[in-house]
């Protein structure tokens, strides 16, 4: 039975204005894609990257250009080789997985994870900001187990600072997006070491990343920017304590897991200790013992249409779902890496 393919553009209003070391933003925009067929219905979104040069128009275009060949049958496999990897790729994908799930009636965790599904711990996220304002972000959600803390700038030891004493309870993961330098990343993995932070996430812009081969890891650092697919994750053994797998990036499900798998092959010269440290709901990769889960990436602390973390509805079957992710525990090492 020939599939019926339909692309729609989507803007949700974001609660406020939410700031990384790269810009802010008002509203998530989405492109949803959704296959039919037999009376089932499979739905993916993406969020366009445009740190990759990928926007609404470009990305809702790369998925009608497919739309001949996904009505005629194409499987997630073929999928692979003919588009590349990116966000359009990823709602196909997904769209793909989720119609499986409905046409079988076997959920797409079950599939990816056969043990049984259990709570897992979700980091939210706060806004990049000025240290007063980020203390009080922190000081309001302080009874929050794991804060994800937006940084990347010239003052950032002072927001480390700020959000630690605001929220002195909770174990903070710093994301940097790219946004310090050689001149201070040794200052500042130090003072974040001195206040306890669990993970640092992309502190270099992906490319001039080299230095981190060379410099002490008394925090273990997280690849983001740097890692999409399997065939990048080589580059990254010395650089990288974990690598943070996202859907957009790899361009699906079924990339990342291909990613997911080649990170436990090379878990050893990342990082040894099996201690889960976070979940997000676009994915922390672990280098030892991987632990998935299934959930939508709207679960996003400062979209206003969540009610439930990702962890919740991981319990849920994905049919019922709209959009699926795969989000993944980053792990910590034993002691810190040295040059």
């Amino acid at each position: 039975m020939a599939r019926v393919i339909s692309v729609e553009a989507e803007r949700f209003p974001i609660a406020g204005t939410f700031t990384i070391s790269r810009g802010s933003k008002t509203e998530a925009e989405v492109i949803t894609c959704t296959i039919s067929q037999g009376g089932h219905s499979g739905r993916g979104e993406c969020v366009p990257y445009r740190r990759y040069g990928e926007t609404m128009a470009g990305v809702h275009d790369a998925i009608q250009a497919m739309s001949d060949r996904i009505a005629g049958g194409m499987d997630r496999i073929a999928l692979l080789d003919a588009m590349p990897a990116g966000a359009a790729r990823n709602a196909v994908d997904c769209a793909l997985w989720d119609l499986e799930a409905k046409i079988s009636g076997n959920p797409v965790a079950n599939a990816i994870w056969p043990d049984p599904l259990h709570r897992l711990e979700t980091a939210y996220t706060l806004s990049l900001g000025e240290p007063e304002a980020m203390a009080a972000q922190a000081r309001a959600n302080a009874g929050r187990p794991l804060l994800k803390v937006k940084i990347g700038g010239d003052n950032d030891i002072a927001r480390i600072r700020a959000v630690r004493q605001a929220a002195p309870e909770s174990r903070l993961i710093l994301d940097a997006n790219e946004g310090w330098t050689d001149d201070n990343i040794v200052a500042n993995l130090a003072f974040a070491a001195e206040q306890g932070i669990a993970l640092i996430e992309q502190p270099l812009p992906a490319g001039r990343d080299g230095i981190l081969r060379h410099i002490a890891h008394p925090v273990p650092i997280c690849a983001d920017e740097s890692i999409h697919e399997a065939g990048t994750l080589e580059a990254l053994v010395g650089l990288y304590d974990a690598v943070n797998i996202k859907l957009d990036k790899s361009g699906g499900l079924t990339a990342a897991l291909t990613l997911r798998d080649r990170a436990r092959e090379r878990r050893r010269p990342f990082c040894s200790r099996k201690e889960p440290i976070s979940s997000t709901s676009t994915a922390r990769c672990c280098l030892p013992g991987i632990v998935c889960r299934v959930s939508s990436t709207r679960d996003r602390s400062s979209h206003p249409r969540t009610g439930r973390c990702g962890a919740e509805r991981a319990a849920s079957p994905i049919s019922t779902r709209p959009m699926i992710a795969i989000g993944i525990i980053a792990r910590k090492p034993s002691t810190p890496r040295r040059s």
